[in-house]
């Protein structure tokens, strides 16, 4: 049964600094959280950007890959034509004997074919002329959407260095925060551990 001069049931020693130390330091831990919180997001777009970049070059490559090869068709065709010229220099010299042995008289239907064979020849040049300037113009097509598509890489990766660089400045603000954090909990530590002042202690008489 307790008497009337018994010391009061203890409050396990916490105080109002105590508190207010302990929700400064909870509200610290939050902030710390926060700021990596927002680190994290900007790593997240700066890869996003970095990813769409990515993207873009792969896309970058193909087109100059497609283009090349667009070019060295057109190549082709071109070299096509000296053959076929020289088809047509010999037909006009075949023409030329033909008409000679003539000597005037109507010539016959071996130089009429002649002269329908060099048609078609020329014909050939012209279409192998065209379709080379065709795939030399889709090439051009391909390289100019390449550049296009060169300046959006270029945007994509700006905005993924200010990401990192937005995500670097919230890391080392959370790295000094918590250093100053875990330096004041240290310090409570220390303070809670110290032995508590001579006499205060002491049983009364």
């Amino acid at each position: 049964m307790a008497t009337g001069g018994g010391t009061p049931p203890s409050t396990g020693g916490t105080t109002p600094l105590m508190h207010r130390q302990s929700r400064w330091l909870g509200q610290q831990y939050a902030d710390i959280t926060k700021l990596r919180e927002m680190a994290a997001r900007h790593d997240r777009a700066a890869v996003r950007f970095q990813q769409r970049a990515a993207r873009l070059n792969t896309k970058i490559e193909r087109l100059r890959h497609q283009s090349t090869v667009l070019r060295e068709k057109a190549q082709r065709v071109l070299a096509e034509i000296p053959e076929i010229e020289q088809q047509m220099k010999q037909h006009e010299r075949d023409i030329e004997a033909g008409t000679n042995r003539a000597g005037g008289a109507p010539v016959g239907s071996d130089v009429t074919n002649l002269h329908y064979r060099v048609r078609k020849l020329q014909q050939k040049v012209v279409d192998r002329q065209q379709k080379a300037r065709n795939l030399e113009l889709r090439a051009a097509q391909k390289t100019q959407k390449t550049a296009e598509l060169k300046v959006k890489v270029d945007r994509y990766l700006e905005s993924a260095r200010l990401q990192e660089q937005e995500a670097a400045a919230f890391k080392q603000r959370a790295d000094r925060l918590q250093m100053v954090t875990e330096t004041d909990v240290a310090q409570n530590l220390r303070g809670a551990a110290s032995p508590p002042p001579a006499g205060d202690g002491s049983r009364p008489p």
